[in-house]
């Protein structure tokens, strides 16, 4: 006899994930293809490569050069001090409410940015913020006097840390928790110095994680722009700023221009998430 078929049913199970799928092609998958499809083509609508050919220009190179530099400035500064704070409120034995309030405003600060953190930061370091006057008036340092200018690439750097330090100490702080109390047990039974585990166990155990954690921050600074822009305006020519010219400036207007550096700058961050998640999968397979 031939097997009972079974009464087709609606994959109710798939609804509690439609939302997420209808939001990803929609904001995310629809709009990058559009962009890509838009990177070759001219005004008429025909294939070109002349979008592709025009990020070769000095100023669009210059562009790409400078937020490289900044993003990888940030993310290098942002992971270390990040990992020395995870380190310390994980490892350091100091009281868990510590850990709590830390994790707690991290989570809130890594997704601070925009016009007020520019503000923040103007109100903080510009040239008669508080920080800045307080330096000068009690130790006397005018660090603008020394070439320091909020406006310039250290300025934009400082203020990306600001959000990129909080983001290492959320993403890193899992990876420390997995490292296990046997492990140095094991070393110090075997007679291995702190430094010894340090370098021979841990250091490696966490250095997929990090490097993962490098390449996000660079792909988290690489797309900043709202901040980068309240805070610089056109004073500092990155890609995000450069790109916000191309399709809604009134002098430099040129779409499909703007779709081919969009392109650019999509390419750079996802090659970068491509790394992540390689390390990132290198990383768990010690961490599980």
């Amino acid at each position: 006899m031939p097997p009972a078929t079974r009464a087709w049913r609606f994959p109710t199970h798939w609804i509690g994930v439609a939302p997420f799928f209808i939001f990803a092609i929609m904001f995310l998958i629809l709009p990058t293809l559009y962009l890509m499809i838009g990177a070759f083509q001219n005004v008429a609508g025909d294939f070109t490569l002349e979008n592709i050919v025009a990020l070769f220009q000095p100023n669009i190179r210059a562009a790409y050069w400078i937020s490289i530099k900044v993003s990888f400035a940030s993310s290098v500064l942002g992971a270390l001090i990040g990992l020395a704070i995870a380190i310390a409120i994980v490892r350091g034995g100091l009281p868990n409410w510590i850990r709590s309030a830390t994790l707690t405003f991290s989570g809130v600060a890594s997704n601070f940015a925009g016009i007020p953190l520019a503000f923040a930061f103007l109100a903080t370091l510009g040239r008669l913020g508080l920080a800045t006057v307080l330096l000068n008036t009690v130790f006397g340092i005018n660090i603008y006097a020394h070439g320091f200018n909020i406006l310039s690439f250290w300025g934009l750097t400082i203020t990306y840390l600001y959000f990129q330090i909080p983001l290492m100490v959320v993403i890193i702080v899992p990876a420390i928790d997995g490292i296990k109390k046997e492990w140095g047990e094991a070393a110090a039974t075997l007679g291995a110095t702190q430094w010894q585990y340090w370098r021979n166990v841990v250091i490696p155990v966490l250095w997929p994680s990090f490097l993962g954690t490098v390449i996000l921050l660079f792909a988290n600074a690489f797309g900043a722009i709202a901040t980068a822009y309240a805070l610089t305006g056109s004073s500092l020519n990155i890609v995000p700023i450069l790109l916000y010219a191309q399709i809604r400036g009134d002098v430099l207007h040129n779409a499909h221009l703007g779709y081919a550096i969009a392109f650019g700058m999509i390419f750079i961050t996802g090659l970068a998430n491509v790394f992540y998640i390689w390390f990132r999968t290198r990383s768990e397979r010690w961490l599980k």
